[in-house]
């Protein structure tokens, strides 16, 4: 099967309803005064230090909604082609969620200028084991820490969410002994493995990697491990093209991951960028974590009697 066939054959969704679930709440945000993040009704706390990497302090950023919480904390983790960002960059994108009552927490990672592999995903580890071990100071329940990532950002979020508590990536710093267990993943545009063409030079493997190094590396080797997993792609990214998520999808649906791919045509790669289409995947990924992690449900097929025949929609 094509990568074409992959795109209409999966559910890939529907930017057309998404535009409406945008419409919906667009004027909803935009009547608000801005608050932490940019968006009414967020506080938020810079710099925490929740680890080290080497001599360095690790820090990460905690976007709160003042009003009703979910009781889950999502870990984002910013692009950069590995090599540049920063946690920073987030902050205009992590309003919109936070609006919809999730607490989110813009991570630190040492760049491949600072350290090779494994450090980042040592890194990653270490969040999310901070943030379950502070989860009466977020208001949070522990069991409900998804994770979210954004290019590069998106292989080390969908790398931890199928490395689950094992001990070759866990790392030392920050929080020992508690689980690094995951409950969703969000990817954006996400680095998955050889689709990225500067995947084998951009990535910080150490010099002298073998083959079963870069395989322990990629994402795709762990996707029967992954928790409930939605990723979104622009169709006009020449950066990492889309069919690195499409792929990962095709492996995940085999794998039986309760799992989407969301497309937006015509749109390119770093879409967070443009607040339209920040708020339109925060709507999306809210349903999605509602559907799939919140409040787990299933939609049995309509049968005879009840609207499975012409005009079934009624």
């Amino acid at each position: 099967m094509s990568s074409s066939d992959v795109s209409r054959r999966l559910f890939l969704g529907s930017f057309g309803a998404a535009m409406a679930l945008y419409e919906s709440t667009r004027v909803a945000f935009a009547q608000t005064p801005a608050g932490g993040g940019g968006v009414a009704g967020v506080s938020v706390e810079k710099d925490v230090v929740f680890g080290k990497g080497g001599d360095v302090d690790l820090k990460l950023d905690i976007y709160k909604p003042t009003a009703a919480s979910k009781r889950t904390a999502i870990i984002h983790y910013h692009g950069g082609g590995f090599t540049g960002g920063s946690k920073d960059g987030l902050a205009a994108a992590l309003g919109p969620m936070t609006s919809l009552g999730y607490v989110n927490i813009a991570a630190q990672y040492r760049l491949a200028g600072v350290a090779k592999w494994p450090s980042q995903i040592h890194d990653v580890k270490a969040a999310i084991r901070w943030t379950r071990a502070n989860a009466s100071r977020l208001g949070i329940d522990p069991a409900r820490v998804p994770i979210a990532g954004y290019s590069a950002g998106g292989h080390l979020a969908l790398h931890a969410a199928g490395t689950q508590n094992m001990a070759d990536f866990e790392g030392t710093n920050g929080s020992p002994g508690v689980p690094t267990t995951l409950a969703g993943c969000l990817a954006f545009y996400a680095v998955t493995g050889a689709a990225w063409s500067g995947y084998r030079t951009g990535f910080p493997m150490p010099p002298g990697a073998s083959e079963a190094d870069w395989q322990a590396a990629t994402p795709t080797t762990y996707v029967k491990n992954l928790p409930p997993t939605i990723l979104h792609h622009g169709l006009a990214d020449t950066t990492v093209p889309p069919q690195s998520s499409m792929e990962f999808l095709k492996l995940a649906q085999e794998a039986k991951i309760p799992s989407e791919l969301h497309t937006l045509n015509g749109v390119p790669h770093a879409f967070i960028n443009h607040p339209e289409l920040v708020e339109l995947t925060a709507r999306v990924n809210d349903s999605f974590l509602e559907r799939t992690v919140l409040n787990p449900k299933t939609y049995p097929a309509f049968g005879a009697g009840r609207g499975g025949g012409r005009g079934g929609g009624q």
